[in-house]
């Protein structure tokens, strides 16, 4: 079994989470599996599923600092970044940091911008550092960025290209609530809550940032049988063989299944892998990371669909 102390500490971080946010368990469980691997997200869902919400929430009972920024058309790469600015009293340049510098950093509509604006993410999700003027300037730890995309409003948008989409750990679908769910959202509205002032929902605080990092620590604990490893590895093979997809996962992607896999064991208390937790991670890391062929699209094949043919197809170890 795995720490106590550590189990404890994600079990109070769900139940805070749940304080505000009705339904939603899978989504909830998935960004949880990336904050311990220490990854990125990219959730996508149409406006007004709470995932604003969601993400201050977590900052709040993380007790880390968090930052929003509404990814429009017109935004420059320094917005996000910041810039240097010419201080005129003492004759220097100055770093003016921008929203970036932050530990939970909310990339709202991130299709909404440019390429360039898009872009200047790249870095600071990679290298956890930003260049000004040619000057490194390192980020806070932990960083994290959640960024949101609309599945089904495509006019005017900048589709992420394939190399910056590589660099988020997974990409979460949050749908509808159930209908019990919405009666519970309405409920909760009717009786004073307010997403707005999420301060007087009684949210706990339960880590620092430096307590996040210790957390992070604990996943490169979880065994994983050479079996387990074997399954992972074809898996993301079968990706790059699959009649149905032009471009499979590549050996990010594996590592990504890896400890995506291992936070996952981490989260439900145990201290080692099974093949379960290999399927449940497959879709949400590996969907964003292969590519249809035209004539699939065409038929309306998704990529979750390929992945779970995939998934049945081969033999799980016992």
């Amino acid at each position: 079994m795995p720490d106590t102390a550590t189990v404890e500490t994600l079990r109070r971080i769900e139940t805070e989470l749940r304080k505000v946010i009705v339904g939603q368990e899978q989504v909830i469980e998935q960004i949880l599996v990336a904050l311990l691997a220490g990854g990125h997200v990219l959730i996508e869902g149409v406006p007004g599923l709470a995932k604003t919400l969601m993400v201050r929430s977590l900052a709040q009972v993380l007790g880390i600092g968090f930052r929003r920024i509404q990814f429009t058309p017109d935004l420059m790469p320094a917005d996000v970044i910041g810039t240097t600015v010419f201080n005129p009293k003492d004759l220097t340049f100055e770093v003016k940091r921008g929203p970036v510098f932050t530990n939970l950093l909310l990339a709202d509509e991130i299709n909404r911008t440019p390429p360039k604006t898009q872009s200047a993410l790249l870095e600071a999700m990679e290298e956890q550092q930003v260049t000004l003027d040619g000057q490194p300037h390192p980020l806070p730890r932990p960083f994290m960025v959640i960024a949101t995309q609309n599945p089904i409003e495509y006019e005017g948008t900048y589709p992420l290209p394939e190399a910056q989409l590589d660099r988020f750990l997974m990409k979460v679908r949050i749908d509808y609530p159930a209908q019990d769910e919405e009666r519970a959202i309405l409920e909760n509205h009717y009786r004073g809550f307010r997403a707005q002032e999420l301060e007087q929902a009684g949210i706990a605080q339960v880590l620092d940032a430096e307590g996040l990092l210790n957390l992070r620590t604990a996943h490169r604990r979880v065994t994983v049988e050479a079996g387990v490893l074997d399954y992972i590895n074809a898996v993301v093979r079968a990706t790059r063989e699959w009649s149905s997809l032009s471009v499979g996962a590549s050996p990010r992607g594996a590592l990504a299944l890896l400890v995506s896999s291992q936070s996952l064991a981490l989260l439900r208390g145990r201290d080692y892998v099974v093949p379960d937790d290999v399927k449940e991670m497959a879709r949400p890391v590996l969907r964003h990371r292969v590519i249809l062929r035209p004539e699939a699209e065409v038929e309306g094949v998704q990529a979750d669909q390929v992945l779970e043919q995939i998934l049945q197809s081969l033999p799980v170890p016992r």
